[in-house]
């Protein structure tokens, strides 16, 4: 039976022996947590202690550089993503594994394509497991006669690569596409392809085989997410939530939107957390409502978790009447 993901654990053990790392972190996705023993093994195979870190993690924002240093590693290995940011003071190297996905994408692409009939130009978008197989997916769309866009930002991104809060190549050819197709599994990805782009999104789910269009579940957010602004503007109260995570510290963000509040009445403190949860800001009764500046993702995925209204900077813009509800729209909630 072929492996779903390409581990690539020959090339591990080369570059655990290349770097002569004594210990090593190993970081994993949710989906990949499975395959901890064998990375472990192959890790302890090249002559290193292995490590893995059994948090959540979120994305190449989540980089566990605490962990690390409290463990004592000299090398971090993540799993699942490709780098996005440099962290600025870490000695240890980090290398990342794509964990390119070994599945054929063509039959649910073939299935994605009588519900993208209505549309012409169709913009192509997948996560880092299926970037390498776009070529086949825009073959297939222009075998239907469609003009296909995919956009190339670069940004230590592949063609067409999105990412959870990062959609740059598709926002880059959002214009000339008239709907999107995502290529990959789960609605993570699709609904915020979605959200960023206001534009009509059908998913092509090569793991389960699959077509659909996200577009309800996209309505049903930007409805909540209406109703969570519209509560926020009784606030008087904010917490502003700074990111500890190395990807998802923007202080800078965070001081401005405090600043804007004060100035517009509220009041506003900067709450600094590494996991943002409904249980966690339950902690903090006095504030009406939060703005978070790390992940976007939490308040718009999340929302119903939690009890008090949780938002976006943007959003924090149009709860203050800085910016039009509309417009955030049109541009992208993402």
């Amino acid at each position: 039976m072929t492996d779903l993901f390409d581990l690539e654990e020959a090339k591990l053990i080369k570059e655990i022996k290349k770097r002569k790392a004594e210990k090593v972190l190993i970081q994993l996705p949710e989906g990949l947590k499975p395959q901890a023993q064998r990375l472990a093994e192959a890790a302890e195979e090249a002559g290193a202690q292995a490590v893995v870190s059994g948090d959540p993690c979120y994305g190449a924002c989540d980089v566990p550089l605490c962990d690390a240093e409290t463990l004592g590693v000299d090398l971090i290995v993540h799993y699942g993503h490709s780098e996005m940011a440099k962290p600025k003071s870490f000695s240890a190297p980090i290398i990342y594994f794509e964990a390119k996905a070994n599945l054929d994408v063509k039959p649910a692409v073939e299935k994605a394509v009588p519900l993208l009939r209505r549309w012409t130009k169709i913009g192509l978008a997948t996560t880092i497991q299926h970037a390498d197989r776009l070529g086949d997916v825009k073959e297939t769309l222009e075998k239907a006669k469609k003009t296909v866009l995919v956009g190339n930002v670069g940004q230590g991104k592949l063609l067409g690569q999105i990412l959870g809060c990062d959609y740059a190549n598709a926002k880059a050819v959002k214009d000339a596409a008239e709907a999107f197709l995502y290529v990959g599994g789960g609605r993570f990805h699709p609904l915020g392809l979605c959200l960023a782009t206001a534009k009509p999104t059908v998913v092509a789910d090569p793991y389960e085989n699959r077509a659909y269009d996200i577009g309800e579940d996209a309505q049903k957010t930007v409805k909540r997410r209406w109703a969570s602004v519209t509560e926020a503007q009784k606030a008087r109260s904010f917490g502003v939530i700074v990111g500890l995570k190395p990807g998802q510290n923007r202080m800078e963000a965070a001081e401005n939107i405090k600043d804007e509040l004060e100035r517009n009445g509220k009041k506003a403190v900067l709450i600094s957390m590494r996991e943002v949860t409904a249980a966690s800001l339950m902690q903090f009764p006095a504030f009406d409502a939060f703005v978070d500046t790390a992940c976007p993702r939490i308040a718009l995925d999340e929302s119903s978790d939690f009890k008090k209204p949780i938002l976006t900077v943007a959003e924090a813009y149009v709860a203050l009447e800085k910016t039009r509800w509309e417009d955030l729209l049109k541009k992208g909630l993402l």
